[in-house]
């Protein structure tokens, strides 16, 4: 059998009392049950739950033809979008590197004028560009004013007609982005209404994008379809997803602030982007929930590591390790005294692994709560595995918490004033 993620925990100065955790996972089983069984309450939320609903294989088979389609024309592929609308398929890209296929560029996720007018500049050198615009109600300004100055740029590039073949936009059936679509002729992709932003990998949102790369998003999908088959078949007290939330919550309740997501795989960094926006977006309300946080390791020890070695006790650690790294680099042997000849003939891969069990072990002597979610390797398997974990666990970390898992209420705040500001019609502060 494939080796499988597993969970640990190491708590050198225990912050939890002897059966604690157990005794939480007897608690929260029935909220394991009501999850696994698809709660009515949430029924317009849980559209990826089952993954076969938005990623079955008719919807695979569409999706490969038209990224093989973008794959023949493009050698430049630009993703509008923000937060959820990209955050999934830029950590799926980063993390498995593919190496052939167009450039994929990213945008719609700033207002920067400065950073609008390099991607322009970028785009003047390649020869041929296809976009895809990401906004489930079209009413979000940076992938709205992104995907006019883009349209704009394809059509003055190849005329109305060619642009019009060279734009998707993916969005929900029925949107004004549907619409604009029909009435230019784009290819309209679909952002399932069941499906929110910060949910929607495994739908056109995630692996659309995904396949123009040349990820692997049957491998991909496959994972999350694995992961949840053993989640919906693990009980309570072994669950993988439900011992992370217990703990997470419990720690929260014993006065912790942050969670660290700490790593040793910089081809991580966008993947732990994407998971500090499902925590923050999914738990962040009514004043509660822990702040998540994330460390790309060994660099960022020699940043935030003196705090969290000596700092403040207000984090706990979630290290995400990665058994086979997939490369080996050996130090050669030097004659010029450099002062690290002990190392002559070991591995980065061995050395990493090093210092990655060193700063969990100084970390847990201070006092610091450290988990482990150890991963086999990082292919697109893996990665399916680990979003739909993260995902699972999200939801049943905010009914232990007992905030609504798929709203964002806070998000729209600071939206009345921006748009009142801007002279939105009808915008209200």
């Amino acid at each position: 059998m494939a080796e499988r993620i597993t969970l640990s925990y190491t708590d050198s100065r225990p912050a939890l009392a002897p059966g604690e955790l157990e005794a939480r996972l007897k608690a929260a089983a029935p909220i394991l049950e009501e999850v696994k069984a698809g709660e009515e309450r949430y029924a317009g939320s849980l559209g990826w739950l089952s993954v076969d609903e938005c990623a079955g294989e008719e919807r695979l088979d569409f999706l490969l033809a038209e990224a093989a389609r973008v794959r023949g024309m493009a050698d430049a592929f630009v993703v509008i979008g923000i937060g959820g609308s990209n955050q999934a398929s830029r950590a799926a890209v980063k993390a498995l590197r593919p190496k052939d296929g167009p450039a994929i560029l990213w945008a719609g996720n700033t207002i920067s004028a400065a950073e609008t007018r390099r991607l322009l500049g970028e785009l003047d050198g390649y020869r041929s560009i296809v976009i895809d615009c990401i906004a489930k109600n079209f009413e979000t300004l940076e992938p709205g004013i992104a995907f006019r100055v883009l349209r704009a740029y394809l059509e003055e590039r190849y005329g109305v007609e060619e642009a019009a073949r060279r734009i998707y936009a993916t969005g929900t059936p029925g949107s004004s982005l549907d619409a604009l679509c029909r009435e230019n002729g784009y290819t309209f992709l679909t952002f399932p209404e069941r499906v929110g932003g910060r949910y929607s990998v495994g739908t056109d949102v995630g692996l659309f994008p995904m396949a123009v790369a040349g990820v692997d998003v049957r491998a991909l999908v496959q994972g999350m379809r694995d992961m949840r088959g053993r989640l919906f078949s693990e009980p309570a007290q072994d669950n993988l997803a439900l011992r992370y939330a217990c703990l997470r919550n419990l720690f929260y309740e014993h006065g912790y602030a942050l969670e660290m997501l700490a790593f040793f795989e910089p081809r991580l960094s966008y993947f732990s982007r994407w998971w500090v926006q499902a925590f923050a977006e999914s738990e962040g309300k009514e004043g509660k929930a822990l702040y998540p946080v994330a460390a790309c390791n060994s660099e960022d020890l020699h940043a935030t590591g003196q705090f969290i070695q000596q700092g403040s006790p207000i984090l706990f650690e979630t290290f995400l390790t990665v058994a086979d790294p997939g490369a080996s680099v050996a130090l050669p042997a030097d004659r010029k005294g450099d002062g690290f000849d002990y190392l002559t003939g070991r591995d980065f891969r061995e050395i990493n692994d090093i210092a990655c069990r060193a700063t969990m072990q100084a970390h847990a002597e201070r006092g610091i709560p450290c988990l482990e979610l150890r991963v086999p390797k990082l292919d697109a398997h893996t990665m399916g595995e680990l979003f739909y974990f993260f995902l699972f666990a999200c939801y049943l970390s905010c009914r232990v918490l007992g905030v609504n898992p798929f709203d964002q209420p806070g998000v729209e705040n600071y939206k009345g004033y921006m748009f009142k500001n801007l002279g939105k019609p009808g915008a209200n502060a």
